[in-house]
């Protein structure tokens, strides 16, 4: 299982919200690069980006830290927040991002997102963060009457890198990942699913990993230190 250490972006800064939550912001570094390299000189494969800034704003506002980013590790970086349109996704993949994250027009344009699955293969997520198992969209901010997995069965046949699922009531709590949804969502789909939210000790991290999970996504846990990036690794077993 993949371990994807998580860089969260708001005003060129690290920071960890709590349940998507903007006004219970974390920051944890003022040097975003500096974080990334550190994650890179500890082992790190794969990185997990999120412009928190252009989740809300439907655009991307962290790309001159994103571009340093790239430049200074050699991981296989991927990029969620405020991708709306193919120009933006060209631009991205162009700057050298291994693939990208899409959510909130996944939903509203699925069409679309369909026809940028098919134009850029293997090169897309399919990003569904979920509340009580309901799809939350703009940043977080809004509530969907759509059930997760219906979405996620929308688009299991399109060429999708993978599914993200994040369970925002368990993220940035440091209280565990809601292991039951993430096998819910695994069993509804045949696409490689990404577990998000919660995961803080090394049994989570090993519970994911037997659920067949094809990786998770790690982020206040690293920072406040209540687990490691080489325990992690330990407990994912080979990706």
């Amino acid at each position: 299982m993949e371990i994807w250490p998580a860089i969260d972006l708001r005003g060129g800064k690290c920071v960890r919200l709590q349940q998507g939550d903007y006004d219970r912001e974390t920051v944890f570094s003022e040097d975003p690069v500096a974080i990334a390299r550190r994650w890179a000189d500890l082992g790190a494969s794969h990185l997990h980006l999120v412009d928190l800034d252009g989740a809300r704003d439907g655009q991307p506002r962290n790309l001159s830290v994103i571009a340093s980013i790239l430049k200074t590790v050699n991981l296989s970086c991927e990029l969620g927040g405020g991708i709306r349109n193919e120009q933006t996704i060209r631009e991205l993949l162009d700057l050298g991002l291994c693939r990208l994250v899409i959510g909130t027009l996944a939903i509203r344009q699925p069409d679309w997102f369909r026809s940028m699955c098919r134009q850029f293969p293997q090169r897309l997520v399919l990003g569904i963060d979920a509340r009580d198992g309901k799809v939350a969209t703009h940043g977080w901010i809004q509530t969907s009457n759509m059930a997760a997995t219906e979405l996620a069965r929308q688009f299991s046949n399109e060429p999708i890198a993978a599914i993200i699922y994040t369970d925002i009531a368990t993220d940035g709590m440091l209280a565990g990942p809601n292991v039951v949804a993430m096998n819910e969502m695994q069993a509804a789909v045949h696409l490689p699913v990404v577990a998000s939210g919660g995961v803080t000790t090394t049994e989570d991290v090993s519970r994911l990993a037997s659920a067949a999970l094809s990786g998770c996504i790690i982020g206040r846990a690293l920072y406040e230190g209540t687990i490691t990036l080489s325990d992690a690794l330990a407990a994912a077993g080979p990706p």
